[in-house]
């Protein structure tokens, strides 16, 4: 069935055909454009150079009347028609003078300008007025019935228009040359040629690769395993396209050989989910024993309160109290958990911004003064004076310095020290240490600590409001940060976090 299916497809043996037209039918509207848009510049080019040349007449006529006639009186045509001799006798071209409002003053082939219609409508008298100079590439006189090439300019007193006829010599001027139309049309030629061979080279190659394709469709492909085999049926080309198919083969018989070690690997992969859902399952039931703490506590003491009538107001005091401190302790350990969860499942989502480290740091210190001055803590702060610049969460990076600070009122005991330093000679990390002089804690918990839940001394950190995941917070919130924590014994006493965040 998968057979007759492949028959029923269309053939590929087309497919270099396709790209070929396609690609050689943009290049020649390309091409076509190209000698359009070239044709019309040059033609313009063509038409500017030769008013120029008429203006350039224009310019010696003016001249010319400025010397004959000082005064600049152009509306005694009479002195302009007895100056023409000697005005420019072997000049070829059609000579008119126009004032302002289109009158005719003077015209070289019309003798009689009373039957000369106005001017003013004239494109190149139009444009004079207007610009200052204009031309009309063909236009056939009305008063003498030649074609004329004409070209006027404005000048303070008049107008003067000079027309070429438009004759053979001119057309020959006007005429565009068409080499550069024969050379682009040799270069495609020549492109589409080679193009053609190329998408020949490639069809083959796709036609080859389209071969190999419908054998490993229909499990057929013990030929293919190794084309260095002298019966390799319809080798690829020596190129690039070649080298890609026959890369492509011998990555699928890789693939085949290697069946078996996939599936192992996916095995392992089920093994490792199952060891997952078996870790969220196990703190699945620590959150709910966690949180059953608390809420037994709370309902314990509410059930006392409620039955019991004649509790004093001392007694009933000190239930109250109880429940704040239980429920404050569920409400930590609620807190604690949100964000563990917010870092695990959605650390993309997780808002960051610019954060001073160092006034961070005097921020916490100044929240925890009171904690600190009960517990007589000295903290040794060596990180207040420097630049610590980073992109981060505000509230992780807190969570991060807070946690550890509490960690060491808890635990630590009274009267000891604590020290915050930094490295910045890393151009990528700061890499903090936190330490203390305390307690510290047994060499054997130290690779446990940031385990969630995981307590030392449990009836210890219940009574001290702990909810086991301060440490658990503190890893991850630097993980999410670029960087990586570690605890150690101190020299001499007491417990030390060494700790990195990307810059």
């Amino acid at each position: 069935m998968r057979v007759e299916k492949m028959n029923t497809r269309k053939p590929y043996t087309k497919f270099h055909l396709r790209i070929f037209w396609s690609v050689t039918s943009v290049l020649l509207l390309i091409s076509i454009c190209f000698a359009g848009v070239q044709y019309i510049r040059e033609r313009q080019y063509r038409v500017e150079l030769l008013s120029a040349k008429l203006t350039a007449q224009a310019d010696a006529v003016h001249v010319e009347l400025l010397r004959c006639l000082p005064s600049g009186d152009l509306l005694c045509a009479h002195l302009i028609d007895s100056l023409i001799d000697s005005l420019i006798p072997e000049n070829p071209h059609r000579i008119s003078i126009i004032d302002f409002s289109g009158n005719v003053l003077f015209d070289s082939e019309v003798r009689d300008l009373k039957n000369v219609e106005n001017h003013s409508k004239r494109k190149e008298v139009m444009q004079a007025i207007e610009k200052g100079a204009g031309y009309d590439v063909r236009r056939r006189s009305v008063s003498t019935g030649e074609v004329y090439f004409f070209s006027a300019k404005k000048y303070d007193t008049c107008i003067i228009r000079i027309g070429a006829l438009y004759d053979s010599e001119l057309v020959m001027n006007l005429k565009i040359s068409l080499l550069y139309i024969l050379i682009i049309a040799l270069i495609l030629f020549v492109f589409i040629i080679v193009f053609y061979n190329v998408m020949r080279l490639l069809g083959a190659n796709i036609n080859r690769l389209h071969d190999f394709v419908s054998k490993v469709e229909n499990d057929d492909i013990d030929d293919y395993a190794n084309e260095e085999h002298d019966d390799f049926p319809t080798p690829f080309s020596n190129d690039e396209v070649g080298n890609i198919s026959r890369h492509v083969v011998q990555i699928y018989s890789r693939l085949q050989k290697t069946k078996q070690a996939l599936v192992a690997e996916q095995q392992l992969v089920l093994k490792q989910r199952e060891e997952q859902e078996r870790i969220k399952r196990q703190l699945t039931y620590n959150i709910a024993h966690e949180l059953k703490t608390p809420v037994s506590s709370i309902q314990g003491y509410l059930e006392t309160i409620i039955n019991n009538k004649s509790i004093t107001p001392e007694r009933l005091d000190n239930f109250i109290e109880k429940c704040y401190q239980q429920s404050t302790r569920l409400s930590s350990l609620l807190h604690d958990i949100s964000t563990l969860t917010r870092i695990d499942e959605a650390p993309g989502l997780v808002s960051k911004e610019r954060i001073e480290l160092s006034k961070l740091i005097v921020d916490i210190l100044e929240d925890t003064a009171i904690a600190l001055k009960e517990k007589k803590i000295s903290v040794h702060n060596k990180t207040a004076a420097l630049s610590l610049v980073c992109t981060g969460s505000h509230s992780l990076l807190y969570s991060v310095f807070r946690n550890l600070l509490d960690n060491s009122v808890a635990y630590a005991g009274e009267g000891v020290d604590v020290y915050i330093e930094c490295n910045t000679e890393d151009p990528a990390f700061y890499f903090f240490s936190y330490s203390d002089n305390g307690v510290g804690i047994p060499f054997e918990h130290l690779d446990r600590i940031f385990e969630r839940f995981y307590r030392i001394d449990k009836g210890r950190s219940r009574k001290v409001g702990g909810t086991g995941l301060g440490l658990s917070i503190v890893k991850n919130a630097i993980l999410l940060h670029g960087g990586a924590v570690t605890a150690k014994q101190r020299p001499g006493g007491g417990l030390e976090f060494v700790f990195s965040i990307r810059r």
